[in-house]
């Protein structure tokens, strides 16, 4: 029986990749994979599970010359020692080639970031990955690259928000990324989705170590419109134990809010069960306003277009 298997790679490439129950693989193992015309080296980052074809992605998987139907890589068997041994010097090779390829840049004159290399496990193919703001004529770049080493060249172009989940940081709640942790797929944020969560449109605030939108604002977003649901909205008028005042602020997450007394002016804190709304500020009437400064500043954030922080290869390949 064959079974699936999670790869990942030391550049942050994560793919799906096919082996035999005979061979004992769990989680944390490193691996032997053919891919379609080179064998790669990487790490198992979860437990077989029965191979469904339904199970795999619908793009190609990366690190193939074509975007035509592509085979799912099959793992030849575990990783050992000696197979060790030699990635980690491909590993020092890559670091050589980055130094290349970035004086190649220079010369060139081109607007790309390189953020890291990757040799193929039998050298076949070096696989880099980059990040630019917008799309750059690599050609004779591979061109080059080529011919100094020797070795088929891939060029993958990504985006900032698969930058920061390869490179890796704290976030400022202090725990890592949750694009290097559990998030798998970069969603479309919106500035709507802060305001939801009573947010202030600072960009200090709402931006991420990628410069744009967190993702939590994205996963935990219906989270707290269910929290929403119940509790009353800034400007109700309210009536609780100190007398009627008006709700000026609110705490989605402690399900509390703060009371301005009505003649005193005085501010209290009570859970939202406490207080009972008679005017609700939805039946008063609005006037539409323009966006404030902190809102324009916050809308530069967002994503241009749905999906765009997903990465899209830009690839070529060239032979010596």
């Amino acid at each position: 029986m064959e079974l699936l298997y999670d790869i990942l790679l030391d550049n942050g490439i994560k793919y799906k990749a096919k082996g035999e129950d005979s061979i004992p693989l769990k989680s944390g193992d490193y691996c032997i994979i053919r891919k379609d015309f080179f064998l790669d080296y990487g790490k198992v980052i979860s437990n077989g599970v029965p191979f469904d074809p339904s199970l795999l992605p619908k793009e190609p998987v990366s690190g193939t010359p074509s975007d035509k139907k592509t085979e799912v890589p099959r793992i030849q068997r575990k990783a050992t020692v000696v197979d060790q041994g030699k990635a980690n010097e491909n590993a020092m090779r890559a670091k050589s080639a980055l130094r290349t390829a970035a004086s190649l840049i220079d010369h060139l004159k081109l607007e790309m970031k390189l953020i890291n290399a990757h040799y193929a496990f039998d050298n076949k193919l070096l696989a880099i990955q980059f990040s630019a703001e917008g799309r750059v004529d690599f050609r004779e770049l591979v061109k080059q690259l080529s011919t100094s080493l020797n070795t088929r060249i891939e060029l993958r172009q990504i985006g900032v928000r698969d930058e920061t989940a390869i490179v890796g940081a704290l976030s400022i709640c202090g725990r890592p990324l949750c694009c290097c942790t559990f998030l798998k797929e970069f969603d479309s944020i919106n500035v709507k989705m802060a305001k939801e969560q009573d947010l202030a449109l600072t960009p200090s605030t709402i931006s991420g170590m990628c410069g744009r939108l967190k993702c939590c604002l994205k996963y935990e977003h219906e989270g707290y419109l269910e929290l929403e649901k119940t509790m009353p909205r800034r400007g109700d008028c309210c009536e609780c134990k100190e007398g009627r005042g008006v709700i000026i602020d609110r705490n989605l997450l402690t399900q509390k809010v703060i009371v301005q007394i009505d003649g005193t002016g005085q501010t209290i804190s009570y859970p939202k069960e406490e207080v009972t709304v008679v005017y609700p500020d939805k039946y008063r009437i609005k006037q539409k306003q323009t966006p404030s400064e902190e809102e324009m500043a916050a809308m530069l954030l967002e994503d241009k277009e749905p999906g765009q922080e997903k990465s899209k290869p830009g690839k070529n390949y060239q032979k010596k």
